[in-house]
């Protein structure tokens, strides 16, 4: 009986550690730690091994930009170490399944592993055929009537903010987040959804305080970007409030009087410090500029 006890705890303990929400902003601060190791220290296999048990206990992400996942993966080919195979790089494809085409550039890589074209097609198709209906024909009609008049008519603006308030209230409600995973980049018909622009736009919405505790809840889960959570929040302090901003994500005039406070502030939601993020940027344009001249004249950039 004693035994049966020990041994129904030791279960109830392992299903809780389960089941328990990861709270992302963890899993953030810790790829711009390995970042700064891979990019600043220039230290790849340190970094390698510190991507392999981040990716262990968290579900990695691809986070524009930063780019962990594939840096993770493409390291570890490089210095023959093993990150997984083909079980990976499936999990890869589904990671970057809302970048439409982008799979396109990792084809030698797949094709390395034994996954030729029409296997990550096929994730792809899944992808798109997961996604809800009603879901995308709702976030579609948001960002369109987002986008109305090009936002000069300002009475037209504010009434269709509000509209669009309630309706991304009522998808929040019925769907969690509209994460990347959940709607992807573009809606019905093509229409494109910056969720940045979007929330950006709610910093003046009446609705603002329940999108500050939405967002930052999805910041914790991995729904939201932390970059999307700190430019609302930050417009809102810099045109609602006509206070200081808290994470330099949206400037306006006014200087930051403390950078340290900001970089603390950064870093409680999991985003680089400003200089980090100064070389994050620097590479990315570096590497778009080089895939640019590397392109065929009638090859489209995604």
């Amino acid at each position: 009986m004693k035994h049966t006890i020990f041994f129904l705890f030791l279960l109830f303990i392992f299903v809780s550690c389960k089941t328990r929400e990861k709270n992302y902003i963890h899993y953030y601060n810790r790829v711009n730690e390995i970042d700064s190791i891979y990019r600043i220290a220039d230290k790849p296999l340190i970094a390698v091994r510190k991507y392999k048990r981040l990716v262990r206990k968290y579900e990695p992400k691809n986070q524009e930009r930063l780019d962990e996942f594939e840096n993770y993966i493409y390291l570890s080919d490089q210095y023959s170490r093993n990150f997984g195979g083909k079980k990976t790089l499936i999990k890869f494809a589904k990671e970057i399944a809302p970048y439409g085409d982008s799979y396109k550039k990792h084809l030698p890589l797949f094709q390395k592993y034994g996954i030729d074209s029409i296997e990550i097609k096929s994730e792809l198709l899944k992808w798109e055929n997961s996604r809800d209906k009603v879901l995308m024909d709702s976030i579609t009609t948001i960002f369109v009537r987002d986008q109305a008049g090009k936002r000069a008519d300002v009475e037209l603006m504010m009434k269709n903010d509000r509209k669009n308030a309630n309706a991304m209230k009522w998808i929040i409600t019925k769907y969690g987040f509209p994460s990347l995973n959940k709607v992807g980049l573009m809606g019905n018909d093509n229409v494109f959804l910056p969720l940045l622009t979007f929330f950006s736009h709610m910093s003046a919405s009446e609705e603002y305080p329940y999108f500050e505790s939405q967002l930052k809840h999805a910041v914790k889960t991995g729904e939201c970007p932390p970059r999307v959570y700190s430019t609302m929040v930050d417009r809102y302090h810099l045109e609602v409030k006509k206070d200081d901003i808290l994470y330099a994500m949206y400037l306006g005039m006014n200087n930051i009087s403390d950078s340290a406070q900001i970089d603390r502030n950064r870093k409680s939601i999991g985003l680089p410090t400003m200089n980090h993020n100064k070389i994050i940027t620097k590479d990315f344009f570096k590497k778009l500029k080089r895939s640019r001249s590397e392109m065929t004249p009638n090859q489209p950039v995604y």
